[in-house]
This record gives C-alpha cells, structure tokens and sequence, in this order.
C-alpha cells in the first residue's frame, strides 16, 4: 500500500487497536437477568413517553462514574428507592462514562479508566460493560450520555435511555446516530439555551439517515437507519438562565406542536436551571411536580445529578486520597438529600389530576 507520510496523519503519533464490539460482547455477554431489565426499562420509558404510563421518569445518578465499587454501592440504594416510589416514579441511573469538556480536563472512565492520561480505551469500554452489566443484574434500567458515534456499539445493548448534551444536539452527526439507537433519546437545549436547537434535533433523528460508522465486527460500514421515534426535548437551562418555569415549558411546548412533534419535556434539574448549585436541585424538582399536580401533560421526566457524598472533588496525584462515593466532576447532591427530594416528589405526584 501506497502512503504519504508527509501529508497523512501528520499530527498522529499512534493508532492502537480495539478489540470489536462483538469481541467484547463475547467476553462479556448479556445476561437473561440484564436483556430482561433493559426491555422493560425501555418499554416502560417509550410507554410513558407515548401516555400510556402517568408516571414520570428519573434519570438519576453521579455526574460521571470513575469509582465502580461507590457506583454500584449507589446503584444498590437506587434500586431500593425504586421500591418505595414505583407508584409515581421510574428511576434510572445515570451511567455516565464519557465527558465533554470546554478545554481540557478528565475525559471520563471509558477513556481515562486509571485517571492517570494514560488513556487506555480498550480497558476503559470493557470496566464499563461490566459496570452496566452489574448494574442491569440489579433490575436497574440505565442511562447515558451519547458523546463518541462509536461506543454505542459496545455498550447499547445494555442501556434504556440516552442522552445527547447541549454540546453536541446541534451536531448532525449526532442526530444521524440517535436516528439508529434502540433507546428513547433526549436531546438538550444548547447551552445558550436555545431549545429550538433540540426540537429541530428530534425532528431530524426521527427520520431515516445514512452515515459512516462502525458495524459489530469493527468494520467501517455504511450504516442505514429507519429514524428514530421517541426523541424529545431535555430543557437543562442556558445562558444563566433557567427554562423549567411554566412559561418556558410552554413555550417549548408551542416549539413542538409547530414541527409537529409530541410535546414530552424532560426537566434537567441541574446545570443553568439550577444556577450550577447542586443543592437547588430539590426546588427545580419541586417546580417540576407542581407543574404537573397543576395540570400539565407535557413533563414526562427529570435529570438529578446525585451521589453518595454532596459535592465534587479535584483528582489527587494520589489516587488513594480520593473520598469514596464523591463526583470528581460536578457537583451532585448526596444520597440522604437524593431520597428526601425523590420521596417528597412521589407524595406530591399521588395528588396529581
């Protein structure tokens, strides 16, 4: 083969090999428990989001998962909640392995598992496959955050719903790959806030697309979709400012009766709607539930940033400093704050209309 290094890859030192995503779903295969878990925690989402099912849906969970041992612990607790909410609520933990940053920063488990810039993805897409498989043994839907085109084929099977962030919902290459993911989407508002970015997102993603990616054996393919049916709108905030108000809600409202799209709205407690301050997640929630007991139809699910210990933490040089149970990205509220807002939530829901 004919190359030309003096015009090809010239700012790349190395390319390193991955193992396939059938090569890691051979290694680490569904079970009967999790294939269970992730169909009806899909199912019941696509029911909610389709009014079938009056409850609302939570996705909750740390900002970003580093710690499996601390994540699972937390996962054990959500579970439990579960039990006590069902009536009202649908909790999904928030799996988040890859962050988006502004500059530079930790990039998250699948990429940085050791937390040491040694960037070891292949290690990285593995730990998280067995931390989404452990976590769907428990009988606990999953969530996630869709940043790379690529690891949806590592990790799809096992994930109920996804996220696409204010960073990347104007992306078209985005869009093109939440039109073939099997899990409802929820795109974000840019982070200037502008929802109508997010509605023409769900518009495109519903529609069948043709891109370039990767096929179960690792090839580069040409991937055909059919579009994708349950996009909806995540209103996080933007700009400074808040949109979970009853007069941003209809106006997003008004945004997708005008495309012709359902109107299912997702509240992100946290980011711009609560002022970047974690602990004001409770009041934007509280919001939300009294929005609802007061009629409105259109507000389907939340986003909590929660952990087991409130707060954030940097990364130390000395990995053993790190507080167990704590986000090393943004701030979360912790696990005692987590259960009286969810609790709270769930009584205020069993008067709704």
């Amino acid at each position: 083969m004919t190359t030309t290094p003096d015009l090809e890859n010239t700012n790349v030192t190395s390319f390193a090999l991955m193992p396939t995503p059938d090569e890691l779903h051979a290694k680490l295969p569904l079970t009967a428990t999790a294939h269970a878990t992730v169909t009806e925690g899909r199912e019941t989402l696509r029911a909610i989001l389709d009014r079938q099912d009056k409850r609302l849906f939570a996705v909750v969970g740390p900002c970003s998962i580093h710690d499996p041992e601390a994540g699972l612990d937390y996962a054990r607790r959500l579970k439990k909640l579960q039990a006590k909410v069902a009536g009202t609520m649908v909790l999904v933990m928030r799996v988040y392995f890859e962050k988006p940053r502004t500059t530079t920063g930790w990039k998250g488990y699948v990429n940085d598992p050791f937390m040491d810039d040694s960037f070891r993805v292949d290690v990285g897409m593995e730990k998280a496959r067995q931390f989404l498989l452990d976590v769907c043994e428990l009988g606990l839907p999953t969530a996630t955050e869709a940043l790379d085109p690529i690891t949806p084929q590592y990790l799809g099977d096992l994930l109920s719903w996804t996220a696409i962030g204010a960073r990347t919902t104007e992306s078209q290459t985005h869009r093109e790959m939440a039109s073939g993911l099997s899990t409802p989407v929820g795109f974000k508002n840019g982070t200037d806030g502008d929802v109508d970015i997010a509605v023409n997102a769900v518009l495109s993603s519903s529609r069948p697309h043709s891109f370039l990616g990767i096929s179960e054996q690792g090839t580069v393919s040409i991937v055909r979709t059919t579009g994708n049916a349950y996009g909806h709108v995540v209103l996080r905030g933007g700009g400074g400012r808040p949109n979970y108000d009853s007069v941003s809600v209809a106006i997003a409202e008004q945004a997708l009766k005008k495309a012709g799209l359902p109107a299912n709205l997702v509240v992100d407690c946290s980011h711009a709607n609560s002022y970047k301050k974690p602990e004001l997640q409770p009041l934007v929630m509280s919001d939300v539930v009294q929005q609802i007991r007061h009629g409105n139809k259109s507000l389907v699910g939340v986003m909590i940033e929660s952990n087991i210990v409130g707060g954030n933490q940097p990364i130390p040089a000395d990995l053993a400093q790190l507080k167990y149970g704590c986000s090393v990205t943004d701030g979360c509220i912790g696990w005692e704050e987590t259960e009286e807002m969810l609790l709270a939530a769930h009584a205020g829901l069993l008067q709704r209309p």
